[in-house]
């Protein structure tokens, strides 16, 4: 009678493969240390919010918003968190998701495990780092300089919250997938941003736009964002509205990952 038995050498091991959650992690760090490199992305990011915040204050006080519910500590506190996801997320990606596809990494990615959608999301990971961070820092410091009121419906601030990360990040790669260069990065988010800033009530409360204004902002892609947010301060959306505007969110980033997936391109487009 004789037995096999497996010999195994010294020193080896058998490969194996690593998963979404270990890929999504290795990416996200690699990303951070890239991230913590660049001064310039970090000041915009955590200052450029704040600073803007106090410099609207004079003008949120100048508007008439009696009739809209709102204040100026209702105004100011969601517009600095609009703002900061912008900086924070959206800005940031644009850039990080052409530089990666220019220099050729995003297409030596896809040659091994890791997934596209995991591709957008490990690059994403230390830019919605940064966001929370400046969110919980702006939430924490408005309050008290402008003795705002805890939020009414915290739920929908953090509903806001997560939603209009979602919204940014897809927006983010569907602005890069029209940005041919790292340069160029640093002036194709500005549209979107400007549109937002303007017509989303992020500091100025579609309430006071005259009436087709107004109702003409409404459907812009940010605006359930900005609805959600201000309703988690001001407690003022009821069931309805609340389903509503998630709805209109995430159609708004389902057509951004739509327009990723058709147009994103993976090597070089300069």
């Amino acid at each position: 009678m004789t037995t096999t038995a497996s010999v195994t050498r010294p020193g080896t091991t058998a490969p194996a493969r690593s998963g979404a959650t270990a890929r999504l992690a290795a990416l996200g760090r690699a990303e951070l240390t890239l991230l913590m490199r660049s001064r310039a992305a970090l000041v915009t990011a955590l200052l450029v919010p704040a600073v803007t915040a106090f410099s609207m204050r004079g003008m949120v006080k100048g508007l008439d918003l009696g009739g809209t519910g709102l204040s100026i500590a209702t105004v100011l506190l969601p517009g600095s968190l609009g703002l900061a996801l912008f900086f924070s997320v959206y800005s940031n990606l644009v850039g990080v998701y052409v530089t990666r596809r220019e220099s050729l990494v995003l297409k030596r990615l896809r040659t091994g495990e890791v997934r596209d959608w995991e591709i957008f999301a490990g690059g994403a990971l230390p830019a919605l780092m940064l966001a929370l961070v400046q969110c919980v820092l702006l939430i924490v410091g408005l309050t008290v300089v402008l003795d705002a009121p805890a939020p009414a419906a915290p739920h929908l601030l953090v509903l806001g919250l997560l939603v209009g990360v979602a919204m940014l990040v897809a927006a983010g790669a569907l602005t890069a997938a029209v940005t041919r260069t790292a340069e160029s990065a640093q002036l194709t988010f500005l549209p979107f941003w400007l549109l937002s800033m303007v017509g989303s009530g992020m500091f100025v409360p579609r309430g006071v736009l005259p009436g087709v204004a107004g109702d003409i902002s409404a459907w812009l892609p940010f605006s359930p964002v900005m609805d959600l947010l201000q309703g988690g301060w001001t407690g003022g959306l009821g069931g309805l509205d609340q389903i509503r505007l998630l709805l209109a969110a995430l159609a708004w980033t389902g057509v951004a990952a739509l327009g990723v997936r058709q147009w994103f391109r993976w090597g070089p487009r300069s």
